[in-house]
C-alpha cells in the first residue's frame, strides 16, 4: 500500500524530469569540456534520443536505472507490484524496438546507463568518442 495520498502521489511524479535531468546535464558538459558541440537535444527521430548528431547518425540514450530495469541497480518496489512491473517492461521492450527502428534506419545507438555516467562518465565519453571518430572516419 502506498502511504501518500493520491494528490501527493500525483505531485511527487510530477517532478520527475523526463529531459535535462541531473545526469544528462552532467554528460553533456563532458561533451562540451571537449569541444564537441554538434549534437542536438530535440531531433524528431524514434524514441527522442538524449543526444543526437544529425551529421553522424548516432543517437545517444541516457537511460535511468530505475526506469530501464538496469541490471545492476534495479529495485522492484515494495507496492503496486504487478503496476510497476507492467509499467518497466513496457519500457524495456519499447527501448529494444526503438534500438532496432533506428538501427534499419542506419542510425548508431548508444546506450548508457545512469550509473555509468555518474560513476564512469570518462569511459562513457570513450565509447561515444570511439563512434564518433569511427562514423567520421568512414562516412
Amino acid at each position: 500500500m502506498d502511504n501518500l495520498k493520491k494528490n501527493q502521489r500525483s505531485y511527487c511524479m510530477s517532478r520527475i524530469r523526463s529531459h535535462d535531468t541531473r545526469i544528462e546535464i552532467l554528460f553533456r558538459k563532458l561533451l562540451w569540456s571537449q569541444g564537441i558541440r554538434s549534437y542536438r537535444l530535440k531531433a524528431k527521430i524514434s524514441g527522442k534520443p538524449d543526444l543526437f548528431f544529425p551529421k553522424l547518425k548516432i543517437a545517444v540514450f541516457i537511460d535511468g536505472c530505475f526506469w530501464h530495469h538496469c541490471p545492476k541497480c534495479y529495485k522492484r518496489p515494495k507496492t503496486k507490484k504487478k503496476y510497476w512491473d507492467q509499467k518497466i517492461a513496457g519500457n524495456v521492450k519499447r527501448d529494444s524496438n526503438i534500438t532496432q527502428q533506428l538501427r534499419k534506419d542506419h542510425i548508431t545507438v548508444f546506450r548508457f546507463w545512469e550509473h555509468e555516467i555518474s560513476k564512469h562518465s570518462e569511459e562513457c565519453l570513450k565509447k561515444l568518442m570511439e563512434g564518433i571518430n569511427e562514423k567520421a572516419k568512414n562516412g
